[in-house]
């Protein structure tokens, strides 16, 4: 349904027939670690999130899995090589 409260004119899953059934009432405002996240959109009652109502929770327990302007940081591992097979496999012509 159409939203009504907060992001009115915006295809909304908590809105029903007797208002948003959201806890509270309508959807929360974005924090501060929100900033730079593609999701973010403003409306005339302030800046929301697209993909959830209360962007607060997402970030009580570390990033926010929604976040687009955090980078995750993955390890490379170096692949080590064992220099006697490396050796054999090259007599071979396996390489």
């Amino acid at each position: 349904m159409i939203c009504q409260t907060s992001k009115q004119g915006v295809e909304c899953f908590f809105m029903a027939k007797n208002g948003c059934n959201y806890n509270g009432g309508s959807c929360y405002t974005i924090v501060e670690s929100c900033t730079g996240c593609a999701r973010v959109t403003e409306y005339s009652a302030g800046k929301y999130c697209s993909s959830y109502p209360q962007p607060e929770l997402k970030w009580t327990s570390g990033q926010c899995n929604f976040a687009t302007h955090i980078k995750a940081e993955t390890l490379k591992e170096d692949k080590k090589v064992n220099a006697l097979k490396a050796s054999k496999r090259k007599a071979a012509g396996k390489m």
